[in-house]
Formats: structure tokens, sequence, C-alpha cells
């Protein structure tokens, strides 16, 4: 934690996206002072206002842009003493990134050169890198540990690997570098408050926001894309992560950043699979909702199984999820429940019905 007399300033690039929001919660709490920047690509300000009223802080200071504007991004370093960057900046959805690859790489490794040019000019070297277990593909059965080669199936996963090795490639130039990668598994869930969860643009890439918005009558039906993996029931297994235990891995890796120089990986996750229909019967006993869903052919870039070692962080910092699968459901439900239309409606309070008693967001 930072001392309360003297916090350190953390830079969180797409602070109002769904973890990073989430990370800004858990940053503020343990007396960071954070600045923020977005560009709400795939995000919303509306967001920013209710991490200050969980958190009982203000941000230091919140910027629109796109972090690839080197010169929108200097000005913000030079405004802020800046001690260390916590990068969540990305676009992240597989299947969009196999229907726009050059936006992915252009956006995920484009905006990383350039904020890595912008912290070495200003002399910070300190980061805190959003990976993804994506990057291991097709590997084969897990658990997958940090050793696992890299064989990424789409574009995203792709972006996200080479992300990696321009990163190992700057710490071996110049040892001054301290960077952690963590490369989480599928974090689900939202804010225990109900004020925070996943609200992306358009139809949901992700399972969790897919689920709950069917739940909620959003949606029709869910879409099971693949029936016929080689897999239990047939559907694709992941290693849900709760994004409350995400953020807490990410301001403990801030406080181990110190630990050595280079480049260090870690993986997060819980270390078991959960299938598509897992997912669903869990979400419907959490909820008392029935999930209508019809299966569909398997998406371009997907795998049938990623699940995680994370052992090494384990003993590194003695990082264990706390938070289980049915966790996850209740909390994803009890936003959706409040947040009916997501960010783009007023939250509603508990017990109300079609928007009365709603409170104002922000």
């Amino acid at each position: 934690m930072c001392a309360a007399e003297s916090p350190s300033t953390v830079l969180v690039t797409g602070g109002a996206g769904f973890i990073g929001s989430h990370a800004c919660v858990e940053l503020l709490d343990h007396g960071y002072q954070v600045i923020v920047v977005d560009d709400y690509s795939n995000s919303c300000p509306r967001v920013l206002p209710r991490v200050e009223r969980i958190a009982g802080r203000f941000f230091g200071a919140v910027y629109e842009l796109d972090i690839r504007d080197r010169r929108a991004l200097s000005a913000v370093f030079d405004r802020h003493p800046v001690d260390a960057v916590v990068h969540f900046a990305a676009h992240k959805a597989v299947g969009e990134s196999t229907r726009m690859p050059v936006t992915y790489y252009d956006t995920n490794v484009g905006g990383t050169t350039a904020l890595l040019h912008t912290m070495h000019e200003h002399g910070v070297r300190d980061l805190v890198f959003s990976s993804s277990c994506s990057v291991y593909g097709d590997a084969g059965e897990g658990p997958l540990d940090e050793s696992t080669p890299h064989r990424p199936t789409n574009p995203y996963a792709a972006s996200k690997s080479l992300c990696e090795r321009v990163l190992a490639d700057v710490c071996a130039h110049d040892p001054r570098w301290r960077v952690l990668c963590l490369r989480y598994f599928n974090p689900a869930g939202a804010h225990p408050s109900g004020l925070l969860g996943e609200d992306p643009h358009g139809t949901p890439d992700n399972l969790f926001p897919y689920v709950a918005q069917v739940a909620v009558g959003r949606r029709r039906r869910l879409r099971v894309l693949g029936g016929d993996w080689p897999t239990p029931d047939g559907t694709a297994i992941r290693d849900y992560l709760h994004v409350m235990d995400t953020v807490e891995a990410h301001r403990i890796a801030l406080d181990h950043l110190a630990d050595s120089r280079g480049l260090s990986v870690f993986n997060l996750g819980r270390g078991q699979g959960s299938s598509v229909l897992d997912v669903v019967a869990a979400f419907e006993e959490a909820s008392g909702v029935s999930v209508p869903y019809e299966i569909t052919g398997r998406r371009e870039g997907d795998v049938a199984a990623l699940v995680a070692d994370a052992g090494a962080v384990a003993r590194a910092w003695g990082w264990r999820p706390s938070r289980d699968l049915p966790a996850m459901c209740r909390d994803a439900w009890r936003f959706q429940q409040l947040n009916p239309d997501g960010y783009r409606g007023s939250p509603r309070r508990p017990g109300t019905k079609d928007g009365q008693g709603a409170v104002p967001c922000g």
C-alpha cells in the first residue's frame, strides 16, 4: 500500500473500461493518486463519477485522448508527476479482431509503443501491462504456465504477444525499466455495489455480459459459439476470474515493481475451467432467470480451452483469487439488474422496477 502521507501517482490508460474502472477503485482505496486517460471507444465517461462515489475520493485528473497521440499524452506527463503506469487501453474482442486486424495492431501495438516513447521521454520506467491468456492460443490441454509457448490464433492475441515482445526488447535494451506483464485469463463479474460492471458497446463479444443482457431482457437468446469442441459438453472452456480479484493483483503488482528490474510475467487465474453451459447454469442459479440459448458455429480464432496455472504469482506475491464462479454471477447479475441499459441509463435502486427510483449517474 502507498503511504497515506505521500501517495504515488499512477497513470491508468483505459481507466473508464471494464477492468480499468475497477482498478481505479482499488487504487483510490489504497491511497494512490490516479490519473486516467481514455478515448471512450469502448467505455463510457459516466462510469468515472461512479468510481469516485465508491472510493469516496476524486481522481487526480481525467483526460479524453487516444494514447497513440504522443503530443496529447506527453502533455499529461508534463502536468503530473507520474511514478508508474498501469496500461489497459486496447481493443479486446476476439471476433472483432478477425474482421479488423489492422485496427487491432494499430491501437494495441501502436498505442503501446507511443506510451513507451512518452514514458521514456519523461523518465518513467515502471509499468504494469495488461496482457492476456489468449497469447497461448491453441496450446492444448492445460493448465498453462508462463513457459507455455505463444501460439496466438487471432489478431487480438497476436497484438498482445507482439506487445510483450516489444516490452522484452525495451527491458533488454535499457535495464532501468521495471515491467510486470499480467496475463489474465477471463475477467468477469462486477463491483459488489452494483455501480460498476461490464457494459460493452454493441453486441457483447464476451460471455458474461451477453448472458446478463439475455437474462435482463435486452437480448432474446445467447449465441453459444460452437457445440462440437473437444470438451465434456462440447462448449468452449475458460478460466473465469472475478474482476475484483484481477484488479487486486494489479494493485499488488505496483507494490512489487521494485522487486527486480527487467520484464517479469505472471498468469492470473483460478486454475479451474468452466464451459459456456456451466456459466449459463451458474447464472440461472444466481439470477433465478432462465437464459435461452442456441448453439451456432464456432467463432474464427477461438480455441477449445484455456485454463491457468497461476502458481508462480502465488509463490512470488502470495496472491490467490478468493471469489468463485457463483460470486461472479451474483455480482454481474446485480449490476445488470440495477443498470438494465448499462451506463447509458440511470441505475435503479434495489427493489424498484422500470426505472422508478432511479439514481442519477455521477
